[in-house]
C-alpha cells in the first residue's frame, strides 16, 4: 500500500495541468511511496484526453484518472480522492501548481512526526516571483476574515515550522481517518473558505494544522475563477464566510463575538463595494444566511460537544490573537 496519495482536482487547467503532473512525478529518489489522482470535473479544454494520454505512460507511479461528467465543484471532487484513496495520508494539490522535487517527502515527515496533526500546509510560493509567498498557512481571526499568512513577503522570512489555525488545500496533506472521524469537505461550499471550515472542524475535535516550509510549491492562483477578484467568486466566498461562523460556532460564542463579526463584515463590504462588488457581496451574504437555515446547511452544523469546550476556548484565543498577527502582518 501507498504512504501517500496525491488527489489533484481539474477544471479546464490544460495550460497548466502537463508541467503540474511532470513536477509531482519527478520527485527526490527517497520520496515515499505514493500513487496520483486526477479528479477531473468535467472539463471542456482538452485535460481530459491529456490526461489520458499521460496516464497511458509507463511511467511510475502512474497517473489514475477519475472523471466526472460534470463541474460538481472543488470540494466534491477532492472528496471524491479522498475516498478512493487507499493511503493513510492524503496530498490535495492544486492543478495550477509546479512543486519542488522534495515536496512529498517533506510533508509526509512533518506529519509522521506530529500524531496530532490533522493537516500540514507547503510554503506556496507565487509564479511571476517565486522569491515571495503565496501563502504560509492561514488563519481566521474574530472578524470573520482567513487570510494567508504572510502572503506577498519574501518567503526566506517563513523558513520555521509552526503552528497555523488552518492549511491551505491547494497544497496540503492531511491523515485520512481524520476525515472518517469529523467528515469530508463539505460540499454546500462548492469552492472558497472549503479549507478554512474543514482546519476549524479539525481544530474543534481537537486536531492541529501545520506548516512545513521544506514542501514547496509554486502557485499560479485563481487558474479556475479567472482571476482575484470576479462576481462569481465575491458571490460564492461571501456566503461561505457566513457559513463558516454559522456552522462552527456554538450560539454563545457567536453572540460573544457579534460586534466584532459586524465590524469585519461591514468592512468587506465596503472593501467590495469600492471594488465596484458591492452587489455580489451582498447577495453572497444573502445566499450564506439562506443556506444556514437550509435543511443542508443545519445537517451539516458542527454539534456542541462538553467534552469539546476547552478546544472551543483554545480557538477563541486564535481569534483573537489572530487579529494583532493580521495587524502586525506577521
Amino acid at each position: 500500500m501507498c504512504k501517500v496519495t496525491v488527489v489533484i482536482p481539474n477544471y479546464n487547467g490544460i495550460k497548466f495541468l502537463e508541467e503540474c503532473l511532470d513536477a509531482i512525478l519527478d520527485q527526490d529518489p527517497d520520496t515515499p511511496e505514493y500513487q496520483v489522482l486526477v479528479v477531473d470535473n468535467g472539463s471542456e479544454d482538452g485535460s481530459l484526453a491529456l490526461l489520458r494520454e499521460v496516464s497511458a505512460r509507463k511511467c511510475r507511479p502512474r497517473v489514475q484518472v477519475e472523471a466526472l461528467p460534470e463541474n460538481t465543484g472543488f470540494c466534491h471532487a477532492v472528496n471524491v480522492g479522498i475516498g478512493l484513496s487507499d493511503s493513510p495520508y492524503v496530498i490535495l494539490l492544486n492543478n495550477d501548481t509546479k512543486v519542488k522535487s522534495a515536496f512529498i517527502k517533506s510533508l509526509c515527515y512533518a506529519i509522521e512526526k506530529r500524531p496530532e496533526a490533522f493537516s500540514v500546509s507547503a510554503r506556496m510560493l507565487m509564479w511571476d516571483n517565486p522569491e515571495l509567498l503565496d501563502d504560509a498557512g492561514d488563519r481566521y481571526c474574530v472578524f470573520g476574515w482567513g487570510y494567508a499568512r504572510g502572503k506577498g513577503k519574501p518567503s526566506e522570512q517563513y523558513s520555521v515550522p509552526c503552528e497555523v489555525f488552518t492549511a491551505c488545500a491547494g497544497a496540503a496533506i492531511y491523515r485520512k481517518n481524520i476525515f472518517e472521524e469529523i467528515g469530508y469537505f463539505d460540499e454546500e461550499h462548492f469552492a472558497y473558505m472549503e479549507d478554512l471550515d474543514i482546519g476549524y472542524r479539525a481544530r474543534i475535535y481537537g486536531y492541529h494544522n501545520y506548516y512545513e516550509p521544506g514542501a514547496e510549491v509554486i502557485h499560479y492562483g485563481s487558474a479556475s475563477s479567472g482571476s482575484r477578484y470576479n462576481e462569481w467568486k465575491t458571490v460564492l466566498a461571501a456566503a461561505n464566510n457566513i457559513y463558516v461562523v454559522g456552522k462552527n460556532m456554538p450560539l454563545v460564542q457567536r453572540i460573544w463575538n457579534l460586534p466584532f463579526l459586524l465590524i469585519g463584515f461591514a468592512a468587506k463590504y465596503l472593501f467590495f463595494c469600492k471594488k465596484g462588488m458591492g452587489k455580489a457581496y451582498a447577495k453572497g451574504f444573502g445566499k450564506g444566511f439562506a443556506r444556514l437555515f437550509s435543511a443542508a446547511g443545519r445537517a451539516h452544523k458542527v454539534r456542541f460537544r462538553w467534552k469539546h469546550l476547552k478546544n472551543y476556548l483554545a480557538i477563541q484565543g486564535q481569534l483573537y490573537l489572530n487579529v494583532f498577527r493580521f495587524l502586525k502582518k506577521t
